[in-house]
């Protein structure tokens, strides 16, 4: 009898794998289609070619694991929390050529296509108070129409209080460009802190109304190497913008968080573990359009403004959508027959 109900479930799970693997063939044989598409409709480049010291790859991203919802757009990186419908971290290297772009934000809110769970929508931000508040703000990538227009994707908002997004939160988004003008370049982490819950939320999407806000910044470049953060409370303030100043390290002990883990062990704990204000130059960027046009006449500022078509720009949204559905089903077929927490031992790379 037991060797009966042992084969009856065997048998179950074979028709499941069976159904499920007819499946994945239809959603390979789509992302396969969408692969050719980007291929034959992908722009010609259109970034500034970006000059950096560091020499290590996405040196910006937080550690994160290969299940996690990663999403990349012109200038940035999220990766998006399902849970809280917001990203939990945005990373990006901002230059100084980055800061000179001409492109005027279009306020063209909308929801991220990109997330193949959905992220959150307009409706959820109206009427509740709070501001969708920019992670990358729009500022940082005025130097791509496609860059400016991603900034808009509400997987890079928060809710923010009015007084904090349109106070202290932007005096910081200004000073930490000027870092990247003075330094010439760099590293930045930021995002809502969303490990004080239980939390507020808005919307049916249920955004959660995160408490405080951080920000890391890494300049990799020689001869003064060094990293700084700031952690603040999602209120306006008349403080310092110095004295929400901290150390690395504390925000990774807040968030729980891993940032620059692509530096060199020694490297990275003497970095992290302290900061000096002094060492930065705190005064919010400003450039006229004079400054702009003047800077881009530079022969060092090399950019395609060439824009993306809208059959490219929907093949390649809807190829990562794809990518993710097909891993998440792969991984289910493979644990109706091995147990998950085998397989997370042997093929850790599939969570």
């Amino acid at each position: 009898m037991a060797k009966r109900k042992l084969t009856d479930r065997l048998f179950k799970r074979v028709g499941k794998a069976k159904k499920r693997g007819k499946r994945l063939l239809i959603l390979l044989l789509v992302l396969l289609a969408l692969w050719v598409l980007t291929l034959i409709f992908a722009p010609s480049e259109t970034t500034y070619v970006q000059e950096t010291s560091a020499g290590i790859p996405d040196l910006e991203l937080p550690a994160h694991e290969n299940t996690d919802m990663l999403v990349t757009h012109p200038g940035y990186t999220l990766l998006y929390d399902e849970q809280f419908e917001q990203a939990r971290w945005v990373a990006y290297y901002l230059s100084r050529d980055e800061l000179y772009g001409s492109y005027e934000r279009g306020d063209d809110f909308r929801s991220d296509p990109s997330i193949p769970t959905g992220s959150a929508n307009l409706e959820d931000y109206k009427g509740s108070g709070y501001d969708r508040g920019h992670l990358i703000p729009a500022a940082d990538l005025s130097w791509s129409e496609e860059a400016m227009s991603g900034s808009f994707f509400l997987s890079n908002m928060s809710p923010q209080e009015g007084s904090f997004n349109r106070g202290i939160w932007s005096e910081l988004e200004a000073t930490v460009r000027n870092f990247a003008d003075t330094e010439g370049g760099v590293y930045v982490v930021t995002g809502p802190v969303l490990t004080d819950g239980p939390y507020k939320t808005i919307g049916k999407s249920k955004v959660a109304v995160p408490k405080e806000y951080y920000k890391v910044i890494l300049d990799y470049q020689e001869p003064e190497r060094k990293a700084i953060g700031f952690l603040l409370p999602n209120e306006g303030s008349k403080k310092d913008l110095k004295s929400f100043a901290t150390s690395v390290d504390h925000v990774e002990e807040v968030t729980g968080l891993d940032f620059f883990p692509k530096l060199p062990d020694p490297l990275e704990k003497q970095l992290e573990r302290s900061y000096d204000v002094s060492q930065w130059q705190f005064e919010a960027f400003q450039a006229s359009s004079a400054d702009r046009a003047a800077y881009k006449a530079e022969p060092n500022m090399t950019k395609n403004t060439s824009k993306p078509s809208k059959l490219y720009t929907f093949a390649s949204t809807t190829l990562r959508r794809v990518l993710f559905v097909v891993k998440h089903e792969t991984v289910t077929i493979i644990e109706l027959f091995v147990p998950k927490a085998t397989l997370k031992e042997a093929l850790p790379f599939l969570y």
